[in-house]
């Protein structure tokens, strides 16, 4: 007679290997159906290229009469760009570098990267021009088929989506997104007119084996390693579940006194608003475009100094200092902060600073009608008041935040650079803005009366206060630190 303890890993490894079955017959289908497609793309067979020019046409018509939607398309389709892909990767690969799984950060490298240069030999191979269309809506460089940010969507997040399936909260939903991204992003290139449909199949397909590929790779070297089998189902790497997960439990360390840290950040942002207030007010009171002698002068006096060269450095930093950078370094540091410390409060330090400096900043803006000094101004430039300097305000608090994160959660000799380097960019960024004539030394004076007070408050109430929260960065570095390396 069979126990039930007995029958039970009989039933798992059944379950394993229908699902290893079903997986393998996927994976052949996929290379089947992509090689088909890819042989009627090459031969040009004229049923399927009628279908896709009429569907290129269709939509293309449809998007290109909305402003709205080409540019809602067109953003969207950055989620496919080789720059927000590489981004993504470069972050989880140090996220799973922090954490000490090097192979696991080697598998993403190798499977992301080779996606990309497989795309690229394809298109080569098959040679097929981008669509001609009725209304063009966009434009796109090289050969057409696969469509290369379909592909690379599909490798990229679903090599993610697979390394992180171990961590169980929120899987279904990751998944859900990640699927949605990657059928989006082929579709808006459909509808820009920058590839034909069978374009984007062919991009899901190729992106669909080779992952499949490597995902057999890695799941082979487990076995050799002598790793238990498990199903995709759990992640490549289950065993990581602890280490992928961003905190270290469930429990959210919320303050016992959360109502009296929340009022205590609005008086201060009040009290802020209300200085930025008097000083506008002061500084307008001769009228919105009639600065103060001294803020003229210094104005005029870089404007005397331009030459050819230091415009060009001066524009590599205003493009750099943008809302977009700005969002891009914000996420950047605060994944790499959650990486390292195991903790929400850097998270918060960042996130706080930055929107309670927005909200300052709009509304001071809103109020305070000040004229920017040049009476040529670029053509990028949002339409909102000189007092104060946004991008000064907003390199403020982030690198004034990266200092105190860095300065407090490491004691390596490379804080140094890194804390400096952090607060040279906002004089940079400050330089920039009087140099191109853009803002007068009292918008900067602003921006330092939001920024400094704004972010200080908002560090002493996330990484400063409640108890053992004073040392937290630099207990959580040093226990990630400690940890030791499992591959």
């Amino acid at each position: 007679m069979i126990t039930t303890r007995e029958a039970r890993p009989a039933v798992v490894v059944e379950r394993f290997a229908v699902r290893s079955a079903v997986s393998l017959v996927a994976a052949c289908a996929a290379g089947v159906a992509f090689a088909v497609v890819m042989a009627v793309v090459w031969a040009g067979w004229a049923p399927v290229r009628e279908v896709d020019q009429a569907i290129s046409d269709g939509v293309t018509r449809w998007v290109g009469g909305s402003e709205v939607l080409v540019a809602a398309f067109g953003g969207i389709t950055r989620l496919g760009d080789t720059a927000t892909l590489t981004g993504v990767t470069a972050l989880a690969v140090a996220w799973l570098l922090l954490r000490r799984r090097p192979w696991v950060a080697a598998h993403v490298v190798v499977t992301a990267l080779g996606g990309g240069l497989l795309g690229v030999v394809v298109k080569e191979l098959v040679e097929r021009l981008r669509p001609l269309v009725d209304v063009e809506v966009a434009g796109a460089p090289g050969w057409s088929f696969p469509s290369g940010h379909t592909l690379g969507a599909t490798v990229t997040y679903g090599v993610l989506l697979l390394v992180f399936a171990s961590v169980r909260p929120a899987r279904r939903v990751v998944t859900a997104l990640v699927v949605a991204i990657v059928v989006v992003v082929g579709f808006t290139r459909v509808a820009l007119g920058v590839h034909y449909a069978t374009d984007v199949l062919g991009g899901w397909l190729l992106g669909l084996v080779w992952l499949a590929l490597t995902t057999e790779v890695f799941r082979r070297w487990r076995r050799d390693e002598g790793m238990p089998e498990v199903p995709l189902s759990r992640g490549l790497a289950p065993e990581a579940a602890d280490d992928l997960r961003p905190v270290s439990g469930r429990r959210v360390d919320v303050p016992a006194d959360l109502p009296l840290v929340v009022a205590r950040l609005l008086v201060a942002w009040g009290l802020l608003l209300g200085a930025l207030f008097a000083l506008g007010s002061w500084l307008t009171a001769a009228g919105p475009d009639v600065p103060p002698a001294w803020d003229r002068a210094v104005v005029e006096w870089f404007a005397e100094r331009r030459v050819p060269a230091w415009d060009a450095v001066m524009d590599r930093v205003g493009t750099f200092s943008g809302t977009g950078p700005v969002i891009g370094a914000a996420v950047v540091v605060c994944v790499l902060a959650l990486a390292t410390t195991r903790s929400w409060r850097p998270v918060l330090l960042v996130v706080l600073g930055l929107l309670g400096e927005v909200t300052l900043f709009l509304l001071t803006t809103a109020i305070i009608d000040r004229a920017r000094p040049a009476a040529k101004l670029p053509g990028d430039l949002p339409p909102t008041s000189s007092f104060p300097s946004g991008h000064v305000a907003a390199s403020l608090v982030l690198g004034t935040a990266v200092a105190l994160l860095v300065w407090r959660g490491t004691g390596g000799w490379w804080r140094w650079p890194v804390v400096a380097t952090a607060l040279v960019i906002p004089v940079a960024v400050a330089a920039q803005r009087l140099y191109s004539g853009v803002h007068y030394p009292t918008d900067l004076a602003g921006s330092f009366l939001l920024a400094l007070p704004w972010i200080t408050v908002v560090a002493m109430t996330t990484i400063n206060g409640h108890g053992a929260a004073n040392s937290g960065t630099r207990a959580a570095t040093d226990s990630v630190t400690g940890t030791a390396a499992r591959g």
